[in-house]
C-alpha cells in the first residue's frame, strides 16, 4: 500500500491548451494533495503563450513543459483520467475514473481570450476533483 497521492490526468488533443491548464491549475489548487499530468492525442511542438501567460498571472511558471503524447501506461497510472473534451479516442481504457468536461473555445488563443477557460477550469476544478 502506498501514501502516493492519487494521479490525475488531463487529456486534450494537442497537449498545448487545456490539458497544460487543467494540470497546472490542479497543482495551484490543490497542492500536494495529488499529482497533475498531462498529455495529447497529437501533441503540438510548444505549449500555447497565451496559457503559459495566464498561469504565470497565477505565479506559476510552465515554460519548460513540452507537449507529450498519452500513452497506455499513462492511462493505467493514473487515478483520474480527465478528457477536457469530449469524445477523444484513447490509446486504451483508462483503469481510473473517466471524467469527460466540455468548455466554450476562446475566440482566440490570446491571454485575454484564455482567462474565462482559465476561470472556468479553475471551477471545474474545484467542484469535480476537490470536493
Amino acid at each position: 500500500m502506498t501514501d502516493a497521492p492519487p494521479t490525475v490526468l488531463f487529456i486534450c488533443q494537442h497537449n498545448a491548451g487545456r490539458s497544460q491548464l487543467g494540470a497546472a491549475l490542479l497543482e495551484h489548487l490543490a497542492g500536494d494533495r495529488f499529482t497533475a499530468t498531462s498529455a495529447g492525442l497529437s501533441p503540438a511542438d510548444e505549449v500555447n503563450p497565451a496559457v503559459t501567460a495566464t498561469v504565470a498571472e497565477l505565479g506559476m511558471n510552465i515554460t519548460d513543459r513540452v507537449p507529450r503524447a498519452v500513452t497506455v501506461d499513462d492511462l493505467d497510472a493514473a487515478d483520474v483520467v480527465v478528457l477536457m473534451k469530449p469524445g477523444l479516442t484513447l490509446p486504451s481504457t483508462p483503469r481510473g475514473e473517466l471524467l469527460e468536461w466540455s468548455f466554450p473555445n476562446p475566440e482566440s488563443w490570446d491571454a485575454d481570450a484564455v482567462r474565462p477557460l482559465r476561470e472556468a477550469v479553475a471551477e471545474k476544478i474545484r467542484t469535480a476533483i476537490l470536493t
